[in-house]
């Protein structure tokens, strides 16, 4: 890999450079922890604001839905029209949206403010281009994998964080600081951000970015809402063979455009492929580590297995794995500039299946929860560093921004499957216990069993890859319609045909 700042004959000033990896961690880490933000709020949504449960929910439905109909989009205009002022646009959007959430205790004003953080999950994989596009190649490798691990990090971090001020403070107050997050944000990469010189040319892609939005839409709400409103009802088969007709109408266009949203041809590569799946799997294994832990401790104790922990203890519990995961970026990058991200990703495979034996395991004692998540946290660590590596191996680097975003959003698919599998399983394997109806010892167990799978079919995966030798068409402008340019002075946008 080359520094494409050093190809257009500039480089970022030596001191700002040192900023660029921080400033951009930083601004992952904020969006990371927006998808979590409120999980701590939900079961309190509805006396706060008088809607119903159903609409409360829509808080944490309606990000994932903007974030994973935004992130290859925002890829994709990045790659074209650059991707520090999409970045810092994105940035701007949850700022804006964190305001609208502080302002109002209306339920509708607080699903538009979480519609529009939800639109920053792009800043991952657009700061993970820049990297590539502008860092000297020897840092390229850890900076990526600290990069790409803040999706984890943020997560892991954000609810405790979250349920220490739901505990403590008005819960509007929440909402102001992750404004004021943004803010800083904002400012930080308009000062020291470079803007990279690389371009994709061609024009944008309007009709395949609106058949996209109604697949992602579609399939995503059929998963999320199926528990809601049935698997087997008509409005959540109906969505699903709505977005199945689309989407191949939408692949058919999409392999005839000159400049698609997405590169159907590139995505059909093995190396990329199987990686876009291995994603899945590890954002489905990830989840479930996040989603179980926090509801398992605050269990009663009159179930026979539950700690009676509060909110903000249970969100603690998560604490450990994300500093573990802060810790074990660079050793990611170690494994994969030795032995290649094909072996990082399958031991990242091994050792979350291994987290989840331990879980299986150990679900008596909270240290023993923590010690289990902290285990499978130290996977998801490993994977999430290693993914973006084994796709910008496989794709032009007119495209690693795109390529990039689709990734991210595999990881959010997995994660709303994950979300819909959790679910159900506790609503169905449950007993009464002092009056109430609670999920059993066995329903946990079962989505340990569930999750560990998961962990195991992504090894597979990982296993099916090709060699972790760059793919010689990775390194080729011309591999897209439309070809590349490099753009100096770097802040001039060169827009070809568009």
């Amino acid at each position: 890999m080359t520094s494409a700042a050093s190809a257009s004959g500039t480089t970022p000033g030596r001191a700002r450079s040192r900023l660029v990896v921080p400033v951009l961690a930083f601004c992952g880490m904020l969006v990371a922890i927006m998808q979590t933000l409120v999980v701590p709020l939900l079961p309190h949504i509805p006396e706060l604001t008088g809607a119903s449960a159903g609409a409360a929910g829509w808080l944490v439905t309606v990000t994932l839905l903007t974030g994973a109909v935004f992130t290859p989009v925002l890829g994709r205009v990045g790659d074209m029209y650059g991707k520090r002022r999409v970045l810092l646009a994105s940035l701007g959007v949850l700022t804006l949206g964190s305001v609208l959430c502080a302002v109002s205790s209306d339920i509708g004003v607080l699903i538009t403010g979480r519609a529009l953080q939800g639109t920053a999950l792009a800043v991952i994989p657009l700061g993970i281009s820049i990297i590539r596009d502008e860092l000297p190649a020897e840092r390229v490798l850890p900076s990526i994998a600290l990069m790409s691990s803040t999706l984890g990090i943020g997560a892991a971090i954000g609810l405790p964080l979250a349920a220490v001020v739901t505990e403590n403070f008005d819960w509007h107050t929440m909402f102001w600081a992750s404004a004021a997050l943004g803010l800083l944000d904002f400012l930080l990469v308009l000062g020291i951000v470079p803007e990279s010189g690389v371009r994709s040319l061609g024009r944008f892609d309007v009709p395949g970015t609106l058949g996209l939005a109604v697949v992602l839409t579609g399939v995503l709400l059929a998963i999320t809402q199926g528990s809601v409103w049935g698997w087997s009802s008509a409005l959540t088969l109906g969505l699903l063979g709505a977005s199945v007709a689309v989407g191949l109408l939408w692949g058919r266009y999409e392999l005839r455009a000159p400049s698609p949203i997405t590169d159907l041809r590139v995505s059909a590569r093995p190396a990329v492929l199987l990686t876009n799946v291995a994603a899945l799997l590890i954002g489905f294994s990830f989840y479930a580590n996040s989603l179980v832990t926090a509801q398992l401790v605050q269990e009663p104790t009159s179930t026979g297995y539950g700690l009676g922990a509060s909110i903000v203890v249970s969100g603690l519990c998560l604490l450990p794995g994300g500093l573990a995961m802060v810790a074990l970026s660079p050793l990611s990058a170690r494994i994969s500039a030795a032995y290649g991200p094909r072996t990082a990703l399958a031991v990242a495979a091994v050792v979350m299946a291994l987290g989840y034996v331990v879980r299986f395991f150990t679900s008596h004692s909270l240290w023993l929860i923590v010690a289990g998540a902290t285990v499978v946290s130290c996977g998801t660590a490993i994977a999430y560093s290693a993914l973006p590596v084994l796709v910008i191996r496989a794709v032009p680097v007119s495209e690693t921004a795109s390529a990039n975003g689709l990734n991210t959003l595999m990881r959010s698919v997995g994660q709303a499957c994950c979300s819909a599998v959790v679910t159900a399983v506790l609503a169905r394997v449950t007993f009464v216990a002092d009056g109430r109806t609670a999920p059993t010892l066995h329903a946990y167990l079962l989505i340990f069993l569930i999750a560990g799978g998961a962990a195991l079919a992504a090894l597979v995966a990982g296993l099916l890859l090709p060699s972790d030798r760059p793919s010689r068409d990775a390194s080729r402008d011309g591999d897209r319609p439309g070809g590349t340019v490099t753009v100096a002075p770097p802040t001039h946008v060169a827009r070809g045909n568009a």
